[in-house]
């Protein structure tokens, strides 16, 4: 339990911090939707995405009017659940607001209880978590039809231009400027800090971060070694299939278990996603091959062997990304013929996409069959290959049926 005058030095502290950043620049949410909402709002994410920054953009929405803590914070570290009543009543002595903001709520156990008890007292509560699995068991545990989750990625480019000053604009100029950007954005990815500083160590460290903070000592690993060597492999092959058998016997790790296990929590930090092939039975789509994905090009090219070479494979996992953030569900088709991307809303199939850098002779008859097979397997019209080229409609043979070539710029924007 924490002696009550270190909490209010600690709690104060934070807040006067908290106060003092700057909103950064405006995420591409609609802030009004929550902030009207009677709803707790949870921000989720990797670390480092800017999920802090968010809930500033928030707390300058509140004016002045919210009360503030950081459970990251190793003056907190003894902090247990008997302490939330200390807390707030640190709060109302400190400033009567029924606003409050908890950033790092994951870090506390039985944390839930308390979020709800002070919700069901009228507060309006902002919160934020580097862990989907922990959320997600609590929340769905617990706060059932309570909350709004905002699942935060590091910059879109989109958000990068804002970062970088560059306005969209039908001139030369601003065609450069943008093309010039998305070149700098692809290999790089949009993590904020490496954003300000070009520093690629702040990449490195942040990958030893969320394996040994959120993974190794979260999920108390034993085997450091086999478990690294498991993320840089999983994290060099983004967008190659895999089976947890193949990646056990080429690891030489003992159990399928394990390394199933280990993916999964890799995924439950962010750093990684697992996309299964799709079909229409939920049994084979658990049992059959899937692919990776990472979180941002920046850190995979980064830890990866040779990843940032292969631009195609690049623009792959920025495309995936970017579908996880409008809030698809993201499967891939193979089948005789393989399609990258299949694409839901509420359960169901609305778009199929395939991803190359350019459309050329020697690829064209692999990229349309793929995608018109996808298309014929789930009665779509209309299919989008995305590419550095110019846009283009393709008609096909089919009834009613086209291809649709999308500069990928003017597709993320």
């Amino acid at each position: 339990m924490m002696n009550q005058y270190d909490l209010d030095f600690v709690v104060s502290d934070q807040r006067d911090l908290f106060s003092s950043r700057s909103p950064g620049i405006f995420r591409q949410i609609d802030f009004d939707l929550y902030l009207n909402s009677e709803q707790i709002v949870i921000v989720s994410g990797i670390r480092r995405c800017g999920k802090s920054t968010l809930l500033r953009q928030f707390a300058d929405r509140l004016g002045n009017d919210f009360v503030y803590v950081n459970f990251d914070d190793e003056r907190l570290l003894h902090f247990e659940v008997s302490d939330f009543s200390t807390l707030l009543t640190l709060w109302h002595k400190q400033n009567a607001s029924r606003n409050v903001i908890i950033d790092e709520i994951q870090n506390i156990p039985k944390w839930e209880r308390f979020v709800r008890r002070i919700h069901d007292e009228g507060y309006t509560v902002f919160l934020s978590g580097s862990n989907s699995k922990l959320l997600s068991g609590e929340l769905g545990t617990h706060l059932t039809g309570r909350y709004k989750e905002i699942e935060l990625y590091p910059f879109s480019f989109a958000e990068y231009l804002d970062f970088a000053g560059i306005a969209v604009k039908k001139t030369t100029a601003s065609h450069a400027a943008v093309n010039k950007a998305f070149d700098e954005y692809l290999p790089h990815g949009g993590f904020p800090l490496y954003c300000h500083t070009k520093d690629e160590e702040i990449l490195a460290t942040l990958y030893e971060n969320i394996l040994y903070k959120d993974i190794l000592f979260r999920y108390v690993i034993q085997e450091k070694k086999t478990f690294r060597e498991l993320a840089h492999y999983a994290i060099s092959n983004i967008g190659k299939e895999f089976s947890y058998r193949n990646i056990s016997r080429l690891l030489g790790i003992k159990s399928d278990t394990s390394t199933k296990n280990y993916i999964s929590y890799m995924e439950a930090s962010f750093l990684l996603f697992q996309v299964p092939k799709y079909d229409y039975s939920l049994k084979k789509q658990y049992v059959s091959n899937k692919k990776i994905y990472c979180i941002d090009n920046g850190l995979s090219s980064r830890v990866a062997f040779r990843f940032s070479q292969d631009r195609g494979r690049l623009l792959e996992n920025m495309v995936f990304i970017e579908l996880r953030r409008r809030g698809y569900q993201v499967y891939f088709h193979k089948k005789m013929k393989e399609c990258d991307f299949v694409c839901l809303q509420h359960n169901q199939i609305i778009s199929v996409i395939q991803v190359c850098e350019f459309l050329t002779p020697e690829n064209y008859t692999r990229e349309t069959e793929g995608l018109l097979e996808a298309m014929d397997t789930y009665h779509l019209s209309e299919g989008t290959i995305l590419t550095r080229g110019k846009s283009e409609i393709i008609p096909l043979p089919g009834p009613e049926q086209s291809i649709c070539v999308v500069n990928i710029i003017d597709w993320l924007l």
